[in-house]
């Protein structure tokens, strides 16, 4: 089995290595010279992929496998917006010239509003941000392919190695919401979704990935900085604009969270 990942980085190289540790070929892609020879001494066979506004650059042997993984994280903060669409319909076309047949698209669960209740994967995300109507709009792009079959994986906030949480919001003060719940997911988790979806053959259809454990910003933040010797921020005790992000599909996969307790867990 050949798997290519679109996206070989933080979450893509960790696919990677776990695909790999399970004798799967893999190709993987970056934008960069500089990491070509960093996949190739991991075991990935490196490709050099820039889809952009005034850029396209692949080789046709990247899109030469048995499944299509998309890890490419949108730079909406960063005003990419419009460019970000443009880049997925650039992606789908060459997927169609190429004959792929099956894809995983990582999205995320900010294609949810923010209504102050529990979602899930049956529940319209409804966005009301610009970003949110965005990553929706891309999501439907891959789904709406008659060529080829796509499953939506929907990630909460990512965290793990290099990506401790304790310095996200590290010493600063008065932070609004500090009351509303998480909707995180840990990198071995996440890694581990992806793996029951690719051996399970789980493809098509819409699925969230978010520890079913959601204590507020405030405890957790706080719990994550002093367990990472960084400075304790400070939140308002209140509870605005909110969501619940719930997995329920995950149980057709037969895959158990590994992290389900995030105030006990260490970093």
């Amino acid at each position: 089995m050949t798997v290519s990942i679109l996206g070989c980085g933080w979450f893509g190289l960790a696919l990677a290595k776990a695909l790999l540790r399970e004798d799967i070929v893999v190709k993987g892609s970056t934008t960069t010279d500089a990491k070509l020879a960093m996949l190739a001494e991991a075991g990935i066979a490196p490709y050099l992929i820039r889809f952009g506004s005034d850029e396209m650059l692949f080789d046709a042997g990247f899109f030469n496998c048995d499944l299509l993984v998309v890890s490419i994280p949108p730079k909406i903060k960063s005003g990419e917006n419009a460019d970000f669409l443009n880049k997925i319909k650039s992606i789908v076309d060459a997927l169609n010239q190429h004959a792929v047949t099956r894809v995983i698209y990582i999205s995320t669960t900010g294609v949810y509003s923010d209504r102050r209740l529990r979602v899930d994967e049956e529940t319209d995300p409804a966005p009301d941000t610009e970003s949110g109507k965005l990553l929706l709009a891309a999501e439907e792009l891959f789904q709406n392919q008659p060529a080829f079959k796509s499953t939506v994986l929907r990630f909460g906030g990512l965290v793990g190695p290099d990506r401790h949480p304790g310095r996200f919001f590290a010493g600063k003060k008065a932070i609004a919401n500090g009351c509303a719940p998480v909707n995180l997911i840990h990198q071995i988790d996440a890694v581990g979704i992806v793996m029951a979806i690719i051996n399970g053959q789980h493809f098509g259809g819409v699925f969230n990935a978010c520890s079913p454990d959601h204590p507020s910003r405030a405890d957790f933040y706080s719990y994550t900085a002093a367990q990472g010797n960084y400075e304790i921020p400070e939140f308002i005790d209140e509870l605005k604009d909110w969501k619940i992000v719930d997995s329920i599909r995950h149980n057709e996969l037969g895959y158990n969270f590994e992290i389900t307790d995030w105030l006990t867990y260490r970093f």
